[in-house]
């Protein structure tokens, strides 16, 4: 699937919005997509430019990103900013000198940085106690009813103090860098209002407001945690041991990233694969669910693929490891997953658009408020400023900005759990406008493996004995058809023949002889060059032809002796996949280099109205080229190969069975972890409820945030209202983006 990589030069031919053009930028050890356009003209961004991940464990809101944006935006040097704030992860791209100054730089507003190296996990945040808050809350409570009980001032005045000074001191720090770089971040309006209100001699009120901002923040970083939490949830599933082979023979529990490749593994029940592999002996039944999202176990048996964080449920069994722990399926979906988050989706860059305006707007509004009507109409300073404090608070657009990302990357963990890997939140969010899907037909709506559907005996031979024959001659072949013959045969116990003389007849079948007889085994070609055909076989044959059925003959220098049809099966989950996405309102259409006769029949069994066969990999494209247009998203599936152009050239291209292809998981916009098609309208549905909740969330956060603008203009807001409509919104809107993860589509 080289091809895909054009995937984002050609989409904005298009007009759909792909965000940014791809480059290889680790984002914990993944490949992120960048966020931000360069800042400047490239002049310093020269190929000698190197890649730094940095990671930040303060950095998990916007309010940080943009400090970090304008610190380091217009530095030397700097050419490119990534963030990823859900992994707390700043991808600078920069000329090599330029590391120091950035890093003294991200040290200047009070953050730490670490350097993040590859895939190893980050110094964990120290938990914060909760003491000083609780302290500080019984403080403000002290200081409202010391107030309301007409103490001496001083005593209400003592208690807020107390309170601002035991919560307060980090808001008013991280207030304090804001200001000096001239950012008006939620700590900068928030220090402002605070202030404001102690020197309104509003005691009680400012310390309510600390308090209360104070726990916002904290229950806040909570929910973000548990949207983190979703991905993280995913790196738990693989065992940090593996049982492995020594030299000396013995077995011994090794660290699983130390294991190396070709290592044997062995597995008892109900345990847990660290590593991906093939199983070399036993067999077993594995669930595979957390990979593929098959809700039923897989029977396994040697040969097959097993992929790491899968449970074996029975059996036990031996494997040779094929991936390093780092490499593994799971590690890559973890990978694609956290890169995913890193990129922003339309919605989102819409709302960081305008919060932008937003705050600065409001924050002159406020300013208006507190000057012109004492000054214009003689108002009262005291009620004006107090209103315009009150309107500060509710200028910071946290929940509003906060809503998309943790609604994304809830959408993209409910995906992963359900076997879709989603590259990003622009494809997740896109998914609801497909209104045309392309299937290819081997291996997508078929099994691609052809089976022998018919079999019949025409001279009067047994049935057996014909079979026998038939599967002596194809055992030798490797041509699938053949293999599905030979395949039938001994599945039934049928036992073959030693064959002398054996030929392979290129383009026509087999030759060879059993018994001291020539028998043939080839196409409806072969039987016509051999003068054996007749009109009641070639009745017989272009009936079975006009099914979608490969046929071939067995013959001696005499007659035909039997036929056998042989035919790629359509998957049961197809036809119900299909129905489904009609139901869904979008239109299906088949393109396959088959033969245009087996296309219309494979698309008629699994009810498909439009089939197009004999199509190269370009025809294919072409077809996906005229769809394209303004009237909604499409769509192509395939198995990634031979349909590369055509899935790189589709709004979204989904990568079919990609569990343990490495290629499909880096460049696939979706990929299906296993081969079953009902996964499709899973992702509309999933698609839809995102967008559904994106459009909750900002009618959330931007109606509270009016409703409370209106009731300071008309005198009824107060501070701490306004705190409660800030942090209230925050956390609706959270919990409400949160909801995605337990999607069941």
């Amino acid at each position: 699937m080289s091809d895909h990589t054009h995937h984002h030069e050609h989409s904005h031919d298009h007009g759909h919005e792909h965000g940014q053009e791809h480059s290889d930028v680790a984002c914990c050890g993944s490949h992120a997509e960048p966020v931000l356009a360069p800042l400047h003209a490239p002049a310093n961004s020269s190929s000698g430019d190197v890649l730094t991940p940095i990671r930040i464990l303060q950095m998990d809101c916007p309010t940080e990103e943009a400090l970090l944006r304008g610190k380091l935006g217009g530095m030397a040097g700097v050419a490119r900013l990534e963030f990823n704030l859900m992994q707390r992860v700043l991808t600078v791209t920069h000329a090599p000198e330029a590391i120091e100054p950035i890093l003294a730089a991200v040290r200047s507003l009070g953050y730490t940085p670490e350097l993040a190296q590859g895939s190893t996990p980050p110094t964990p945040e120290p938990a914060k106690p909760w003491s000083p808050l609780i302290l500080a809350g019984v403080a403000a409570v002290a200081s409202e009813a010391a107030h309301f009980a007409a103490l001496p001032s001083w005593v209400p005045a003592l208690l807020a103090l107390m309170a601002i000074a035991t919560c307060g001191l980090t808001t008013y720090k991280k207030g304090w860098v804001a200001l000096r770089n001239r950012n008006l971040n939620i700590n900068a309006l928030m220090s402002i209002a605070v202030t404001g209100a102690l020197l309104l001699g509003q005691w009680p009120e400012a310390a309510m407001v600390m308090v209360l901002f104070t726990l916002a923040e904290r229950i806040e970083a909570l929910s973000l945690d548990r949207a983190r939490n979703a991905i993280q949830g995913l790196l738990q599933l693989a065992p940090e041991r593996a049982t492995v082979q020594q030299a000396d023979g013995s077995w011994l529990a090794v660290e699983a990233k130390a294991v190396p490749l070709q290592a044997r593994v062995r597995i008892q029940p109900g345990e847990r694969l660290a590593l991906d592999g093939s199983i070399t002996s036993g067999r077993s039944t594995i669930d595979q669910a957390a990979i593929t999202g098959e809700s039923l176990p897989v029977e396994k048996t040697v040969g097959d693929s097993v992929f790491a964080g899968t449970v074996n449920a029975a059996g036990s069994f031996e494997y040779q490891v094929s991936a390093l722990a780092g490499d593994s399926t799971l590690a890559r979906i973890i990978h694609a997953v956290e890169a995913a988050q890193g990129a922003r989706a339309p919605t989102q860059r819409f709302v960081d658009q305008f919060a932008k305006i937003y705050t600065p707007v409001v924050f002159v509004l406020a300013v208006l408020v507190a000057v012109l009507p004492p000054l214009l109409a003689g108002g009262d300073w005291f009620a004006w400023v107090y209103k315009a404090l009150v309107l500060l608070v509710i200028a910071c657009p946290c929940a509003l900005v906060i809503s998309t990302p943790v609604t994304i990357v809830s959408g993209l963990a409910a995906a992963a759990r359900l076997g879709l890997l989603v590259k990003g939140g622009v494809f997740l969010e896109q998914g609801r406008k497909l209104r045309w899907l392309a299937l290819d037909k081997t291996g997508t709506l078929t099994h691609g493996k052809p089976v022998q559907t018919d079999f019949a005996v025409l001279d009067g031979s047994a049935d057996t004995e014909a079979r026998s024959l038939a599967a002596s001659l194809a055992s030798r072949s490797d041509h699938p058809v053949s293999r599905a013959v030979a395949d039938a045969a001994q599945r039934d116990g049928i036992a073959l023949r030693e064959v002398a003389n054996f030929e392979a007849l290129p383009g026509r079948g087999t030759q060879g002889d059993i018994h001291g007889q020539r028998y043939l085994l080839g196409n409806h070609r072969l039987i016509h060059e051999q003068g054996l055909c007749s009109d009641a076989l070639e009745a017989r044959l272009a009936a079975l032809e006009t099914q979608g059925k490969t046929v071939v003959l067995l013959a001696h220098d005499k007659q035909v002796i039997a036929l056998f049809a042989v035919a790629d099966t359509v998957k049961d989950s197809s036809r119900q996949a299909i129905q489904e996405l009609h139901a869904l309102g979008i239109q299906t259409v088949m393109l396959t280099g088959d033969n245009p006769h087996t296309a219309q029949a494979i698309a008629t069994q699994v009810g498909i109205t439009e089939a197009h066969g004999d199509l190269l990999p370009e025809d294919k494209l072409k077809f996906i080229e005229g769809k394209i247009g303004p009237d909604g998203a499409v769509g192509m599936v395939g198995d990634g190969i031979n349909d590369a152009p055509a899935l790189a050239r589709a709004d979204i291209g989904f990568a079919m069975g990609a569990a343990g292809s490495g290629t499909a998981i880096e460049t696939a916009d979706v990929a299906l972890m296993d081969d079953d098609l009902r996964k499709l309208p899973r992702f509309i549905r999933l698609s839809r409820a995102t967008h559904t909740l994106l459009v909750q969330n900002i009618v959330l956060a931007l109606g509270i945030k009016a409703v409370f603008l209106v009731l300071t203009l008309m005198g009824s807001g107060t501070m701490w209202m306004a705190v409660f409509a800030d942090v209230g919104a925050s956390l609706l809107v959270v919990a409400n983006g949160l909801r995605l993860v337990r999607f069941r589509a």
